[in-house]
């Protein structure tokens, strides 16, 4: 699968310092001029980019789910026909976010409810897309478990991937980059293979 390697964007740069101010201090305790002096520009110079704070924690939420769903269905379209491939790469898809974004899974946990109930609305429903495609590979590769059941496993291996920021911020955690991803894909596929011994 491929990987954008452009050079980001000025907006893209400011939601990303954006993202890790917020996390690092909550959507209230970081004004424009600071997420401004991140990106070296003045706090007055982000509205040439955003109408405001609101705006630019609704497209971080927003666009994280999109690019999860957007990314799983990429995944699905590539794999061809085999489950199992295609479990692997959806992990593998989740863990790269999970380590290389761990402040937005900080600002989903604590913020959601700060968007307008349209957005929020919004991004449950990408949330709900993307679990389903990982439900429908999970009943492929373990027919005898019951819809409920793998939906419960999705999220509960979700729960698993999403703990990355509670590590600690030094590209992956005490034991590295390489190895936390190992163990992360160590233990979603045992957590997917416990389904089979009943």
């Amino acid at each position: 699968m491929s990987t954008r390697t452009a050079a980001p964007t000025r907006r893209e740069q400011i939601l990303k310092e954006a993202a890790r101010l917020f996390a690092e201090r909550g959507f209230h305790g970081v004004g424009v001029d600071e997420i401004g002096a991140a990106v070296g520009i003045s706090g007055p110079g982000l509205y040439r980019h955003f109408a405001g704070k609101d705006a630019m924690l609704a497209e971080l939420l927003v666009g994280i789910s999109e690019r999860l769903l957007d990314g799983g269905r990429l995944r699905v379209e590539e794999a061809g026909t085999g489950a199992e491939a295609l479990l692997s790469s959806l992990i593998d898809g989740h863990i790269d976010f999970a380590l290389d974004d761990r402040p937005l899974i900080t600002l989903h946990d604590r913020e959601l409810d700060r968007l307008r109930d349209s957005d929020r609305k919004r991004v449950r429903r990408l949330q709900r897309q993307y679990v389903e495609l990982w439900v429908a590979v999970v009943r492929e590769l373990y027919s005898e478990v019951a819809e409920s059941e793998a939906r419960a496993a999705v999220h509960a291996v979700f729960g698993l991937l999403n703990s990355t920021p509670h590590l600690q911020a030094n590209g992956g955690g005490p034991l590295g980059r390489a190895a936390t991803e190992a163990l992360l894909r160590r233990l979603a596929h045992g957590a997917f293979a416990s389904l089979a011994t009943r």
